[in-house]
């Protein structure tokens, strides 16, 4: 799963490339889908991928939020027609530009249910497993990669998920000015990046400033779980999760990985690679 964003207090875009704008999509993928879902998936370079705004923006926040490192790049890579058209059809209803500028009512969005914030999701395979197994859980999905946002839309649909929606751009300024203090019944971060270079620590999700911001925002016994294959961050991560003085760690150290959380195909490779996956489950604390 791909990491989303960084901590409040850093400073600069990601290293990796720079943004792409999808290619051109071949004739005979686009052949049947319409107009609409081509063009979607083959914008001029350049040019707004969703420029009726039917889609995530490019930039929801614009620059009116404070410059700062970021552990993300929009990754706007190619989009298949079947994203495209999931975005186009489903996005109006189930999807989320964090702009920063209001308030979410999450009871509205989710039909009352719980709200569970998932960060950085990847292609959404794992996040679509957990909302079937557990519909009475809404999941709250934020990342900035564009494929994924689309392909997760159309698993949902696919499957009947109701109780799932996106939301795109930095998870900093969603915590921050769009969600209410004690909202979330829930924080799940899923093999973040890593950042193994020291000079990139600073760039890793998992940091005491963004632990004091995410936390306001759960209710008392909320739970917060983490995953990693890189046995450096994980220590990290216990390390800031134990010092965080709202929330409890549920074991003794690392957490057994636990059956709501599925086997993803990014952790079977780092598995078949001899990585260790180590979870931590904290819980947030009634006062």
């Amino acid at each position: 799963m791909s990491e989303n964003p960084a901590t409040p207090e850093s400073a600069a875009p990601d290293a990796h490339a720079p943004e792409a704008h999808a290619p051109e999509v071949a004739a005979d993928e686009a052949r049947g889908l319409g107009s609409t879902a081509v063009s979607a998936a083959t914008p001029r370079r350049g040019a707004p991928m969703f420029p009726d705004g039917t889609g995530p923006a490019a930039d929801p926040a614009g620059s009116h939020h404070e410059r700062r490192i970021r552990s993300f790049q929009p990754r706007r890579s190619r989009v298949s027609p079947t994203q495209a058209d999931a975005l186009r059809r489903r996005w109006p209803t189930w999807g989320l530009d964090i702009d920063g500028l209001s308030r979410i009512d999450l009871d509205a969005f989710f039909d009352g249910l719980p709200v569970v914030l998932e960060i950085g999701f990847g292609m959404g395979e794992a996040t679509a497993q957990m909302a079937a197994a557990d519909p009475g859980t809404g999941i709250l999905a934020c990342d900035v990669h564009t494929p994924g946002q689309g392909n997760l839309l159309a698993l949902a649909e696919r499957n009947g998920l109701s109780n799932i929606r996106v939301a795109n751009g930095d998870a900093i300024i969603l915590l921050r000015e769009m969600l209410a203090p004690g909202s979330l019944a829930g924080l799940r971060i899923y093999f973040p990046d890593p950042w193994p270079k020291k000079r990139h620590h600073k760039r890793r999700l998992i940091q005491p400033e963004f632990l004091a911001l995410a936390t306001t925002r759960l209710a008392p016994g909320a739970l917060v779980h983490c995953a990693t294959d890189w046995e450096p961050y994980a220590e990290q991560m216990l390390e800031v999760l134990s010092a965080e003085p709202t929330l409890e760690n549920l074991h003794s150290g690392y957490a057994p990985r636990p059956d709501f959380r599925p086997l993803t195909k990014f952790e079977g490779q780092g598995l078949d690679k001899g990585h260790v996956v180590h979870d931590l489950l904290f819980r947030r604390r009634a006062t």
